[in-house]
């Protein structure tokens, strides 16, 4: 089984710079900012066992923070390791539209990440709506952050009801990955799961060791099919992330859909499993 990484990125100096980040290097006792070569983040993939990885680009007021030309040539460097999500600026919606048809058409991308905390916007804003008829029509998810802002600005964005609801209800054709397991609003991103077939969550951000117990009996239970495994690298490595794995009572069908099948499903990676 190659297990499949659903939420990563390759960091950018310029990414790992931003000040925002202050919080997260509070958590991991870094002073400073190290330069993460591309070799590393395919060691740390090896090391757990992940076989495949879907790495982003973020796009956010500031401008590019890892672009998708960037992204694009991780791929090209590890191409049976690395699949490429597409991010865009909210500034210019139909710009916004264009860049994603590129990635998708030219550069071979099976996704859109948009994380509504970096804009400020609530993902029912009306600057998004653009962004997923196309997705719909690219066949392609969108991947969101749900839940608290662990860097330093607003977690109102990630509140699942009623933004996210709203997005489901309106365009029920667009499969939505909703990353970061939604704490402290998990019993509602679980609601929307359950009420909605193309929505889905990862665990990014999260050990297993730390999923809240109604999410774990989620996955044991109606949930097997609506989770994906993600780290949220380098946040945290695939190997912390998969910490307590046996702990969560998972049936062999069960965690093999977690770790590889969902995400086959949702990114439409034939074969990938």
């Amino acid at each position: 089984m190659r297990i499949i990484d659903a939420w990563m990125q390759h960091p950018t100096r310029r990414f790992l710079e931003q000040p925002f980040f202050d919080s997260l290097r509070r958590w991991a006792r870094q002073d400073s900012v190290p330069d993460i070569p591309l070799s590393l983040t395919i060691g740390s993939m090896d090391q757990a066992g992940v076989g495949m990885g879907l790495t982003a680009a973020w796009w956010g007021p500031q401008g590019e923070l890892i672009s998708n030309d960037e992204v694009a040539s991780f791929v090209r460097e590890f191409p049976d390791r690395l699949i490429g999500v597409a991010s865009v600026s909210l500034a210019k919606p139909m710009e916004g539209v264009r860049e994603l048809r590129r990635c998708v058409r030219q550069l071979g991308f099976r996704a859109l990440r948009i994380v509504p905390w970096l804009w400020g916007l609530p993902p029912d804003d009306r600057r998004y709506y653009p962004l997923y008829a196309e997705c719909v029509e690219l066949d392609v998810s969108f991947c969101l952050q749900v839940g608290h802002t662990g860097p330093l600005l607003t977690s109102e964005t990630g509140r699942p009801i009623p933004y996210l609801e709203n997005v489901a209800l309106e365009f029920p054709e667009l499969r939505i990955l909703a990353g970061h397991i939604g704490a402290p609003w998990t019993q509602e991103i679980i609601s929307l799961a359950t009420k909605f077939p193309n929505l889905y969550i990862d665990t990014s951000a999260y050990k297993a060791s730390r999923f809240p117990a109604d999410f774990a009996e989620f996955m044991r239970g109606r949930g097997s099919r609506k989770v994906l495994f993600g780290t949220n690298y380098p946040m945290l490595t695939a190997s912390a992330c998969l910490e307590g794995l046996p702990s969560l009572g998972l049936s062999p069908d069960a965690q093999q859909l977690f770790l590889t099948g969902n995400a086959c499903r949702v990114f439409k990676l034939e074969g990938a499993g």
